[in-house]
Order: C-alpha cells, then structure tokens, then sequence
C-alpha cells in the first residue's frame, strides 16, 4: 500500500473538524526552531512579592481617580521600558489610552506603540483558553470535576494516577503533573506518561494532586482535550504504520481544532477578527530594555505552545474580549457565569502565589483579578509582557511591554508595578466619581 493515498484515507476517516492532508502532515515539524532558547512564565516560582490582603470597607467602596492611575501607571514605567500601551475601559467605553516610545525601534523601523499594534500576549493566551473549554465543558454537559483521561489519545502512555486528574485540576494548576518549557506536544505526552504523586496524610507533598504548581502543561493539554470533546479528531486515532506520523497527525489536528474553536467561540464574537496565533510583521518586537540598541527580537509562530501561549493580540482586541466575557452573552451566557468563572480560578492567576484560590485580590474598591503573560528569549534577555486586569466597578486594563522592567527580577514585577499603581489612585467616596 502506498504512504500517500493510505494516509489521505485514514485522515478521512479519523479527522473530522479539520482539513489535513498527507502531504500537510508529512511536512510538519513538532518542535520548530524558535522553541529553542524561550521560556514562559513559571508563576509559582515568581510569585515572591509579599501580599497583605486589604480590608475591605463594609459600606460605600472606594473609587479610582483615573488621572491619578493614569500619571502613576505613566511615572512606573516610561524610563524603565523600551515602550509600552495601556487603555483603560468602564463598561467597555475607552477612559484613556496610555502610550509611551516604541513597538519597535529606531533599528527596527520606529514604530510608535498604539492600542492597534499586535503582541505575542503569552499566558494571556491562558484566558482566552479558559473561556473556550468553559463553553465546551458547559455545551457537552460535561463537569470541570469530571477526569481527564477519557479525552487523552488512546495511544498515549498514562502513567501512575493520571486517572485522577480532572479538567478543575487543569484550570487551577493543581493536576501534580511537570515538564519543561516551551510545551510543545512531546512535552505534554512525555508528561502524561510520567504521571503524578497523590497526596499522603500527614506528609507535606508540595508537587502532587491538590498542590498548587503553575504549569504551563497544564493548559497546553487543553487542546488536546478540545480536540477530542469537540470530534475533531477520534480519540483512538493511531496511524500505526508510522508512530512519527501519528504523532504529526495529532499534533497538527489539535492546533487546528483548538485555533478554530476559539475563533469561533470567543474572537469572532468579540469582534477581534484579527487575532493570530502567527507573528504578522507589524507585530511589536522585543528588546533588553529602554537603551537596547540590537535588532528586536521576533517570536514568531507560536502555534505549538497554543493553549498556554501563543496569540497575539492588540490592546484594543484583548480588551473586547475581556468586555464581551464580562457583560456580553457572545462567549459566555452571562454575567454571573463571567464572574463564576473568575472566581473558580479558571484563566486568571492568584495574587499570592503559593495557592491557587482565592483568585481576586481584596482591595478597598473590590476585588481584582488579573492574568499576566511573559515570553523570554534566555539567550538575549529580551522580553514581551502583558497584563490583563478585571478591576472593580466594572472596569478593565490591559498593559503590554516590550521589555523587562529594568531591575525586574522575577516575571511577576511588571503585575506588582502596575497593581500599586492602581492601588495607589484609589479614593475614599464622596471624594471622587469615575
């Protein structure tokens, strides 16, 4: 039997929601050049800034002086980044937009930051990710305590307690489950097959089932699951003339399927028809820092690493997004199921770093929730970060930077730079209205 037509038949007959050919999967590469040498945030580890919950007040809530924010949020950052953009939104209408030097520099072009200019937006991605299998899991009645390993591919190795991992395991990074950066598909099956510690009585297990641990694994194996939930790709799919090419088949139907979906499900309803998992030129570039004379640094397709990373989006795309998930019915059915899912910890980070709940940190105006996305070139020490804030009184912030902060150690900084700010401009009433 020749290669071609028998693998065109079987992608026929196993691959459902995408289009692939044989040609397409002969040619792909799991693992492209620019993984190597990048790394993404690892959350846990970073999280070392001492947080005090504030107490909240029992009566009238505190409010934003919006000029105040927007000098502080100015002062914080202008000298110590290459550039940045920031807009501020109350119910989804612009109260400013903050820019400051370039998306790419004198050496790349000079291209002035505006709310418009894409960037790889990392973890952000996270979000976005959250919000699509909370839809699917809600469509196919399907429980986030309901375990994963139904929806893994058959031929995958599952290794010791896997069985015990739910989809809310997934959400909150509490699966036990490690592997190294960028998560490319053999990382996730390499993961998979190594399985997990279960918690034991009276020991203190800090990586096992239960344990907060921000994995990047954890949402990467979301797009496998959609694939699969979805009937994009039958869960027993083996080309077993050919282990590479089964692997190739899975790698790339999944992509599709999970890129599609979410166009589907959360882009195109927000109207952020140009969101990309590709690195389109006009793109932001990244550098060292404000004084960085190199060429920028080009991320490029971020396709493998989808699920946790890999979308580029502008401010003023994440930003319909996030309006359209909070007041909107086009992604989620309403508001109280927008909020449901903030407070499960389903797509945003926790604010202490050493547990995965709560997820909204107290401030005197209400509480914030917020999702950061960093990706490192630890070759070059050149950086891209965003910052997707859900503030209180019906607001919303989105920051990029196309650097490191300068003195920034760890991938936390950039939120707790921004995160004083606003904390900083917030006013007892009657003083001042929005």
């Amino acid at each position: 039997m020749e290669l071609m037509p028998a693998l065109d038949q079987f992608l026929a007959e196993n691959v459902k929601g995408v289009s692939l050919d044989a040609q397409t999967i002969l040619a792909h590469v799991i693992r492209p050049s620019n993984s190597d040498g990048v790394s993404s945030d690892g959350r846990s580890q970073a999280s070392t800034a001492p947080v005090e919950p504030v107490q909240l007040l029992p009566a009238l809530p505190y409010y934003l002086d919006v000029g105040a924010f927007e000098l502080a949020l100015d002062n914080a950052l202008k000298d110590v980044v290459a550039g940045y953009v920031a807009q501020l939104r109350h119910s989804g209408q612009v109260v400013f937009t903050k820019t400051s030097k370039n998306a790419k520099l004198s050496q790349d072009g000079s291209e002035l930051w505006t709310a418009d200019v894409q960037m790889h937006v990392a973890s952000v991605s996270k979000l976005m990710t959250a919000m699509a299998m909370t839809v699917l899991l809600d469509d196919k009645n399907i429980s986030p305590d309901d375990p994963i390993i139904d929806y893994l591919p058959d031929y995958w190795t599952k290794g010791k307690n896997i069985e015990y991992i739910t989809f809310r395991n997934l959400f909150n990074h509490t699966s036990g489950l490690s592997s190294n950066d960028p998560v490319t598909f053999y990382i996730m099956q390499s993961a998979i097959a190594g399985g997990i510690g279960l918690p034991i009585p009276g020991v203190l297990n800090l990586f096992g089932l239960g344990h907060y641990r921000y994995q990047n694994v954890n949402y990467g194996l979301f797009r496998i699951l959609l694939a699969v939930i979805n009937g994009d790709i039958k869960k027993d799919t083996n080309f077993s003339f050919d282990q590479g090419i089964t692997d190739a088949i899975w790698d790339l139907a999944t992509i599709r399927a999970y890129e599609n979906y979410l166009q589907a499900k959360v882009f195109q309803p927000s109207g952020a028809v140009n969101a990309t998992l590709d690195h389109p030129s006009a793109c932001a570039l990244a550098y060292k820092g404000p004084d960085d004379t190199e060429a920028g640094w080009n991320s490029g397709s971020m396709q493998e690493s989808c699920g946790c990373d890999g979308w580029h989006l502008s401010v003023n795309d994440l930003l319909s997004v996030m309006g359209e998930f909070r007041r909107g019915d086009g992604i989620l059915t309403s508001a109280d199921a927008a909020q449901e899912m903030l407070d499960n910890g389903f797509g945003v980070d926790p604010l202490s770093g050493n547990s995965a709940l709560p997820t909204g940190f107290p401030t005197n105006a209400g509480n914030v929730y917020c999702k950061p996305g960093d990706w490192h070139d630890t070759n070059t020490n050149r950086d891209e970060q965003s910052l997707a804030f859900f503030l209180p009184q019906d607001m919303e912030l989105v920051v990029f930077v196309n650097s490191m902060v300068d003195g920034q150690l760890g991938t936390n900084n950039f939120r707790e730079v921004v995160k004083q700010a606003y904390e900083d401009s917030l006013l007892p009433p009657p003083t001042h209205h929005l």
